[in-house]
């Protein structure tokens, strides 16, 4: 059997730019990429603490070492700049290779890692 599981967490990040006019996805500073084991063109769940929206796109790279963490096309739509978001993957996993699993989970300080 096999279970989905969380394997990456970028938790309570802050929305720094959101731009409609573009084809989708969610740009995302290159060392929060790289940090969280996220993969170019994964797709993520992000979650508005600010007003409980919940979506589904994919990630894009941004310019490393910028905090950068902007919500295009339609997602646009569901935050606002300044709101804070929580950006999640997950894995498909054997039910006993799961339970030793251990997911990357980062908290960083004002978009940046510290």
């Amino acid at each position: 059997m096999q279970i989905n599981v969380l394997k990456s967490k970028i938790h309570k990040v802050k929305v720094t730019g959101c731009e409609l006019n573009y084809v989708g996805s969610i740009t995302i500073d290159e060392s929060l990429v790289d940090a969280a084991n996220l993969v170019i063109g994964e797709k993520v769940q992000v979650v508005n603490i600010n007003n409980g929206e919940r979506l589904e796109t994919y990630v894009i790279n941004g310019k490393k070492d910028s905090g950068e963490i902007t919500l295009n096309g339609p997602a646009a739509r569901k935050v606002q700049k300044g709101d804070e978001i929580i950006i999640i993957s997950y894995c498909t996993l054997d039910f006993e290779e799961a339970k030793k699993f251990k997911p990357t989970i980062l908290f960083p300080k004002n978009n940046f890692l510290k």
